[in-house]
């Protein structure tokens, strides 16, 4: 079975992204295409980039935390990065992660889960696609979008919605055909 990394994207206290980061691995999981996998950029706490060495080169890294950082991404087969939208934008530490390493996430699906007050996160989302894309990653097209003042209450209680599961379903729908057709990708790299 492909292994599925759920990227929860906010490290800020009061977060809500570990919230809707369980909510969607739990959906992976009912789904049943993907061995899922949750990796907490708060609980990862990479510092800002500080390997000496350039990601292209592909390490050796000098550090345990990309080590590690390096061993969970490369095991990944397609990636889920639950992310906020700050400031019309995706979070720092979303894009320090992402900057750590290069061929770890080269032919492999990315889907995505924003949330956010306006925009629910979608602006944030077509910022990083290029992003993603210079990563060698292809971009799914079904995506989860979460308005947040109309799914969590003022206790930071999360009340997934139908069009939110549908969207969920959807997006892991397509990343498994693409999960089978860019393993062969992977395979001749």
């Amino acid at each position: 079975m492909p292994r599925l990394n759920v990227i929860v994207a906010s490290t800020r206290p009061g977060r809500i992204g570990h919230v809707i980061g369980d909510w969607f691995a739990a959906t992976a999981t009912a789904h049943g295409a993907f061995d899922v996998h949750v990796a907490d950029l708060a609980e990862l706490a990479l510092p800002f980039h500080d390997e000496p060495g350039q990601p292209v080169d592909g390490g050796p890294y000098t550090h345990e935390h990309t080590r590690r950082w390096s061993e969970t991404t490369a095991a990944a087969d397609a990636f889920v990065f639950v992310m906020p939208e700050y400031n019309r934008g995706y979070s720092a530490p979303l894009k320090n992660a992402l900057d750590y390493l290069y061929r770890e996430w080269h032919h492999k699906p990315a889907g995505f889960v924003s949330y956010g007050m306006s925009s629910a996160g979608m602006r944030a989302v077509e910022q990083l696609k290029p992003v993603i894309a210079a990563l060698r990653m292809v971009p799914v097209a079904e995506a989860v979008n979460i308005h947040l003042r109309q799914t969590v209450d003022a206790d930071g209680v999360l009340a997934p919605t139908a069009a939110m599961g549908h969207a969920a379903r959807g997006m892991l729908d397509e990343m498994r055909l693409l999960t089978g057709v860019l393993s062969g990708a992977r395979v001749a790299a």
